[in-house]
């Protein structure tokens, strides 16, 4: 692909708020949903067999991404999508007080997680086509960390919002709730604005001819994806990898703001917001450098790969403490909370790197390199729906003590999955003994 560099604006003017755009609506549907839904009343159960599922808008990315090349440009689709995901958040406002509140917010956040799919590939789309190699290295960075700023508005600044409209302002949760997701929607509207002074066109040089020849071109991928040497093996560790932290993403928040009645933690929304949303962002983004510090240190093979699968798994225990310290009766310290909690997720994104490196270094290599590792990312966020989904119903079914057991139990898989791992390529990236090129 020939790239049409744009220099008009300095990347500072764009790059930040056009990741931060991305982390925001990822961050209200993936997790600041189901903090509303359970300050609404509603079981965990209720909430993870609603809301896991949305997940798979990101998921599906690579099915119309190719497509999005044909019509406009990128910066016409981010433009569009930051408008209509502001508007979505207003349509979830003001639909709070109504009866059918439920489904109507379910199937907005929906619509709005596939409006955020289209935004996150049109705005990788402008980083890619408006700066040059050395551009992108320079600013990859930033994507990260603004990007986890947009979780920090979503997970902290929102959530705190929410809380304090209840407790200091003595609002109804339903009325907390909507004044927060105006703000959040005029936030998102305020980015479209500011973007559509200066963000790029995201123009690129070679656009698929037809739509035609854009399936034919995917179509090839997948055919190459599959011939790929032990991609079942490699496929079958990207599922296992992530088997017990599936059960913990959306739970684990959810147990922090359950009451002690029910067996948890009883977090109030403003201190959810600042362990749950402030200090975890923050401790993630320093164990991701550090994992990422250790892999370049030591490189990826089936000693570290083991050892990052028990550094992801382990922490989970955290959480099994917390378990057993919490319910009627019981109110746990704040910094017992926050100091365990941190823990955990130091562990999850420490670990985590392996996961995308392994990706990255054993599945994606070949003819479609970016496809092939944008098919992988796919397939392992899908393995999680089914988890995550689960986890609701299975812990109010278990109760939360032993719910946070099975969760440890399901890391042996995890781990087992690292310790079997195929390795086809050598460490350097070319191919081993007996790998074929792809």
């Amino acid at each position: 692909m020939s790239i049409t560099a744009t220099r008009i604006r300095n990347p500072w003017a764009w790059v930040p708020s056009s990741y931060l755009s991305e982390g925001i609506p990822f961050a209200l549907i993936i997790w600041v949903a189901g903090t509303m839904l359970k300050d609404l009343g509603h079981s965990d159960g209720e909430i993870t067999l609603a809301t896991a599922s949305i997940g798979i808008a990101w998921s599906l990315k690579p099915l119309w991404a190719a497509f999005l090349d044909m019509f406009k440009t990128k910066k016409f689709f981010v433009l569009w999508m930051e408008v209509v995901m502001a508007a979505l958040l207003c349509a979830i406002a003001v639909s709070l007080p109504l009866p059918n509140y439920f489904q109507i917010t379910i199937a907005v956040l929906w619509v709005m997680a596939f409006c955020s799919a289209t935004q996150d590939i049109c705005v990788d789309g402008i980083y890619i086509t408006s700066l040059d190699e050395k551009g992108q290295a320079r600013y990859i960075g930033v994507q990260g960390v603004f990007w986890n700023v947009g979780r920090l508005f979503g997970t902290a600044l929102i959530v705190w919002v929410a809380g304090s409209l209840k407790e200091d302002h003595h609002l109804s949760t339903t009325a907390a709730w909507s004044w927060a997701l105006f703000l959040s929607a005029g936030t998102l509207a305020a980015l479209a604005v500011y973007h559509w002074f200066v963000l790029p066109s995201g123009s690129v040089g070679d656009r698929p001819a037809s739509a035609g020849a854009a399936f034919r071109t995917f179509w090839d991928a997948i055919v190459d994806f599959f011939k790929k040497d032990s991609i079942w093996g490699m496929l079958l560790f990207v599922f296992l990898y992530r088997s017990s932290e599936g059960l913990l993403l959306q739970e684990g928040p959810l147990f922090l703001q359950a009451s002690p009645e029910l067996g948890g933690v009883g977090l109030s929304l403003k201190d959810k917001g600042l362990i749950d949303g402030t200090i975890a962002t923050g401790v993630s983004l320093a164990a991701g450098l550090l994992g990422g510090a250790f892999m370049a240190k030591f490189g990826l093979n089936r000693r570290t790969l083991v050892f990052m699968a028990l550094c992801l798994n382990i922490p989970h225990v955290c959480f099994v403490v917390l378990s057993q310290l919490a319910g009627p009766g019981h109110t746990l310290s704040f910094w017992t909370v926050a100091s365990l909690v941190t823990l955990e997720k130091f562990g999850y994104s420490f670990g985590f790197v392996a996961n995308m490196l392994y990706m990255m270094q054993q599945i994606s290599p070949g003819r479609y390199h970016m496809t092939h590792y944008a098919f992988a990312n796919s397939i392992m966020n899908l393995t999680l729906v089914p988890t995550q989904m689960a986890s609701g119903p299975l812990a109010d079914f278990l109760g939360y003590k032993a719910y946070f057991i099975v969760v440890m139990v399901a890391a042996i898989p995890s781990v087992l999955g690292a310790v079997i791992a195929p390795f086809p390529r050598k460490v350097d990236g070319s191919p081993a003994v007996g790998a074929g090129r792809h």
